[in-house]
């Protein structure tokens, strides 16, 4: 269940992006594999370390089940593959003092 849900948020955030790719014309290798996904992700990391890729190559046969799906990830503009593998930078939550209501 755990990875059909996956496949259908990743199939969801992909759609865009792929056509984002072939309007803009950019072409890449898709190589369909977990070498190849990790590949792209850790090509696409700034700074990355090699605890990056080893966790990548880990990881990617729990999350990924097929070719297509590999495929549609190497797809993915740099930005939205290291959003997809490390999440989101949240916003930092900033407190305030309520306002008081008058008497």
């Amino acid at each position: 269940m755990k990875s059909v849900a996956v496949a259908l948020a990743l199939a969801a955030a992909l759609t865009g992006c792929i056509v984002k790719n072939i309007v803009r014309g950019e072409t890449q290798r898709l190589t369909g594999t977990c070498d190849g996904a990790c590949d792209h992700y850790v090509g696409c990391k700034p700074g990355h370390l090699p605890a990056d890729a080893q966790r990548c190559r880990t990881e990617c046969p729990e999350v990924f089940t097929d070719s297509d799906s590999l495929m549609l990830f190497e797809s993915l503009s740099c930005q939205d593959a290291v959003e997809f593998v490390d999440g989101t930078k949240s916003a930092t939550a900033r407190s305030s003092p309520m306002p008081q209501q008058p008497s």
